[in-house]
């Protein structure tokens, strides 16, 4: 199914574009989440009179991405674990701790857009990428000390 997209979706692309997704995908994800449109001629001549609005709210969201990953810069992100005399972790720590310490801060972020680059099984400095928008990637770093 052709679809046009009303937001920028990771992957798949940005508001405006005419883009080709399985049917299930379109019915039960874009369109009830009014993410895309059908391609058809009433629903293009409706997006171009909407356009601008769109746009606007896609500038409002990256500027807030561009504000959380200022944020995120200054944050401190720190986890105490128990590891053993090698420095190596019991265990690891995972994107939904990393999460969860961010939303401590009061920092939302999905799960989707933290990538743990390497996993982080010993103590240490460690480096993850954040991605909140589009084209706007950071590396963040991550400290892990002893318990």
């Amino acid at each position: 199914m052709k679809v046009i997209l009303t937001t920028n979706i990771k992957k798949l692309g940005k508001v405006g574009d005419l883009v080709q997704v399985k049917d299930g995908f379109a019915r039960n994800y874009l369109l009830p989440k009014k993410m895309a449109l059908r391609n058809t001629q009433n629903n293009i001549e409706h997006f171009e009179k909407i356009k601008d609005e769109i746009q606007e709210k896609e500038n409002k969201r990256k500027e807030n991405a561009l504000n959380l990953i200022e944020t995120l810069k200054k944050t401190k992100i720190e986890f105490k674990k128990e590891s053993d005399e090698k420095k190596q972790l019991y265990g690891s720590v995972s994107k939904k701790e990393i999460q969860l310490f961010l939303e401590e801060k009061e920092i939302k972020l999905l799960s989707d857009d933290i990538k743990i680059l390497e996993p982080i099984r010993s103590l240490g400095e460690h480096i993850i990428e954040v991605n909140p928008y589009e084209g706007i990637n950071e590396k963040i770093k991550v400290f892990v000390k002893k318990n």
